[in-house]
């Protein structure tokens, strides 16, 4: 996989199933190239919480990313309360992580450039 910015450039394919997550050492590699990401305890999810200044300005990040994983077909579970939204990504079909993971996670990262830490 490449840095953020060649990610996000990248659109999600559908995932059939019956692919193999990523292992630990690519999945690992991978999220070094993601700022602010880190990956779950047994590589399979990988989790950004984002802070802002109130609930509005999250629950408006939160519905960015809802449109965002719309238009790609890649839905992440969003957590959202007073000042922060938490996004986690896996493939669901796969109980794992796939590249579409990282290409979501790049996109939000790109998104959130306009005010989230």
């Amino acid at each position: 996989m490449t840095n953020d910015a060649n990610l996000a450039g990248k659109t999600c394919v559908p995932c059939q199933g019956g692919v193999p997550r990523l292992d630990l050492d690519t999945s690992q590699g991978a999220i070094t190239h993601l700022e602010g990401w880190t990956l779950n305890d047994d590589a399979t999810r990988i989790i950004r919480t984002f802070t802002f200044d109130n609930f509005v300005a999250a629950q408006a990040f939160s519905i960015k990313v809802g449109d965002l994983a719309e238009q790609e077909g890649h839905h992440p579970d969003i957590n959202l309360g007073w000042g922060y939204c938490t996004v986690t990504f896996q493939t669901h079909k796969i109980r794992g992580l796939h590249e579409n993971d990282f290409i979501m996670a790049a996109k939000v990262n790109e998104m959130s450039r306009g005010g989230a830490d």
